[in-house]
């Protein structure tokens, strides 16, 4: 590891000030993410800059238009056992619970979990050409081994994952995120806030340098009578997704009046596609119209070899998490939706 400076932030305009005025200088919060790279020698700073000890955006509360907004430096761990999130956005608590260990989510904050990179193989390994590590220099995993890559909105340059499970269901929410760089604030939504590869793979969101995220807000419909988060990976503890699914559904009359279904695991941002939700509007909620809803999602998904198993996965994945958003007690451990 490269040494470093290091320095508490009083304020965010002082954090702000501090990264904006040199390059190599970084935020850290939680730093579940960034010691792995500075540990790795993949990223290389002068300055850390600590904003633990900023007060004002550690807190979850509730909106004036009925949503609620989680402060960026609250950890994974508070989000997801706060009274509000668990009545009104249990979606959420159940994917930020999906991830990571619980020592993790005791330290890992909710604007960091947006930011970290993707656990490629060839990304953490120095000896590989790597276009999202060393731009230009090739993709190692689209002719090598890449059982967990995506299959979703890639490109020849990349075709590394985003790992993040809160993500999915972030987007699932319709989220929007809140940032503040040296002279302004500004806000995204979540659907804008990462970014597919491109020719571009080393950028993996539309934060500005010298940015900060200090908030991410939740519309006040959080789909508490019917959702469901699928995590399907090699093993049922500690282990980064091969697909998953975040579903909400709003029923009335035995009838969809609206659906969301985001997909993680299988893209370089948690895939939602429209198309899909628009065609659930209206109809009963079957497995024949979620199967086709599925269809419509994975359209246009490719394997490279190894993970071409994943694009069948991912339908049946969407067609029985759409299932247990009808039943949310089926999300017990033990239970299983009816087919």
């Amino acid at each position: 590891m490269n040494n470093f400076n290091y320095t508490r932030a009083k304020n965010i305009e002082d954090a702000v000030l501090s990264v904006s005025q040199n390059s190599d200088a970084g935020f850290v919060a939680g730093g579940t993410n960034m010691i792995d790279l500075l540990k790795y020698n993949l990223i290389h700073v002068t300055l850390l800059v600590d904003v633990n000890h900023i007060t004002g955006h550690q807190a979850v509360t509730e909106n004036a238009d009925g949503g609620v907004r989680l402060g960026a430096f609250a950890t994974n761990a508070e989000t997801a056992y706060h009274p509000l999130i668990e009545a009104r956005y249990p979606l959420l608590s159940r994917a930020i619970l999906a991830g990571a260990s619980a020592q993790i989510r005791n330290m890992a904050t909710n604007g960091g979990n947006l930011l970290q990179r993707t656990r490629c193989y060839y990304f953490y390994d120095p000896h590989t050409p790597c276009n999202k590590r060393k731009p230009g220099s090739g993709c190692s995993a689209v002719g090598g081994y890449n059982r967990i890559m995506s299959i979703l909105g890639t490109s020849e340059d990349c075709i590394a994952v985003f790992p993040s499970d809160m993500c999915v269901a972030l987007a699932t929410l319709d989220a929007v995120v809140t940032m503040q760089g040296v002279d302004r604030t500004r806000s995204l939504p979540f659907a804008e806030f990462h970014r597919l590869p491109g020719n571009t793979p080393e950028r993996d969101n539309n934060l500005q340098p010298g940015e900060i995220i200090t908030s991410i807000d939740l519309p006040a419909n959080g789909f508490e009578k019917n959702y469901s988060y699928l995590k399907l990976r090699d093993r049922s503890s500690y282990a980064f997704a091969l697909v998953s699914v975040a579903t909400g559904l709003d029923l009335k009359e035995g009838l969809i009046n609206e659906a969301r279904i985001a997909l993680g695991g299988v893209a370089h941002k948690p895939w939602r596609v429209k198309g899909a939700e628009d065609f659930l509007a209206g109809k009963p909620p079957t497995p024949g119209n979620f199967a086709t809803a599925a269809e419509i999602i994975i359209a246009g998904a490719i394997g490279y070899g190894h993970n071409n198993f994943k694009i069948e996965l991912a339908k049946r994945a969407i067609v029985r998490n759409c299932l247990m958003a009808l039943n949310p007690e089926s999300q017990r451990p033990g239970a299983h939706p009816s087919l």
